[in-house]
């Protein structure tokens, strides 16, 4: 008898795992990094804000009372992603692309840890406390909703994605306060290092999108980094360039209109389908 409730539990764990594992192969996993422009730097309109799947997750980054909404916790991705009085991010129009081509039971989830006008630095596992030394207090303060360190509260949100999903792939924008920086690419590769061994990714199946800045027709004010970002693949070979090109800049010339961050957001879903085997016919 004791046997054969031995085997009834054995079985039954088994089939739990694999549910379990099941599960985690259907909820597409992104990590999401950098500063202003993938913070959400526009402000959303109504429409960002309607007709949004619900198949479409974020992952809460800080705890903002005001919209419901606890740290830790799966929502809907209704904007903003990142925290509570952020705006627009290019995560909000990738996430829309992939669920409108992937199929209904595949879910879409977004983990978003950015900080505006920080450099790459700020997400350095090892030495980001000497960047935020001499960093203003308003960043400092962004940081303290991290919990100081930023790679450190991506690492901690990534894991709790893995429970019931799989991380599929990595959006980065930054650069803006790194321009002309030429070992930006050597700094990203180590960050993009620390993620794989921290989450116990496998480097060829986890690719990295990097999107360009405000581009040159748009007078980018810091379109000459593009150069730098385009040798990205030269250090890291999984990773790839999203285009910026016709992407409409604010009169600031630093960050997207919203209409930007829409096409940018689209084309990193688009690169991410593609990646996943999925043809496009229309790209923007």
């Amino acid at each position: 008898m004791k046997i054969r409730f031995r085997l009834i539990a054995i079985i039954t764990l088994s089939l739990l795992s694999m549910q379990s594992f099941s599960q985690r192969r259907k909820f597409y996993i992104s990590l999401c990094f950098g500063q202003s422009s993938m913070e959400g730097n526009a402000r959303f309109d109504p429409q960002d804000t309607s007709g949004i799947d619900s198949r479409f997750r974020v992952l809460q980054a800080v705890d903002c009372p005001d919209k419901g909404r606890i740290k830790d916790r799966w929502y809907t991705a209704v904007p903003p992603l990142c925290r509570c009085k952020t705006g627009l991010t290019p995560a909000d129009y990738f996430g829309r692309t992939l669920a409108a081509k992937l199929k209904k039971k595949i879910k879409i989830g977004i983990v978003n840890v950015s900080v505006a006008g920080a450099k790459i630095e700020i997400f350095e596992k090892d030495s980001y406390q000497t960047y935020l030394a001499t960093a203003p207090g308003w960043m400092k303060n962004i940081a303290g909703e991290y919990g100081g360190s930023p790679y450190a509260r991506l690492v901690e949100l990534a894991k709790i994605a893995q429970k019931t999903g799989t991380i599929k792939g990595i959006l980065l924008h930054q650069g803006e306060s790194n321009t002309n920086d030429t070992l930006w690419t050597k700094k990203v590769n180590g960050i993009y290092d620390n993620l794989v061994k921290d989450l116990n990714l496998k480097p060829g199946k986890v690719p990295l999108l990097a999107g360009e800045l405000v581009n040159a027709d748009q007078g980018g004010a810091c379109a000459s980094m593009n150069k730098i970002i385009a040798t990205l693949p030269d250090v890291i070979p999984n990773s790839y360039i999203i285009s910026s090109a016709g992407c409409p800049g604010n009169r600031d010339h630093l960050h997207f209109a919203v209409e930007g961050a829409r096409i940018l957001g689209k084309r990193y879903g688009e690169k991410m389908l593609a990646l996943l085997g999925y043809k496009i016919t229309d790209p923007e």
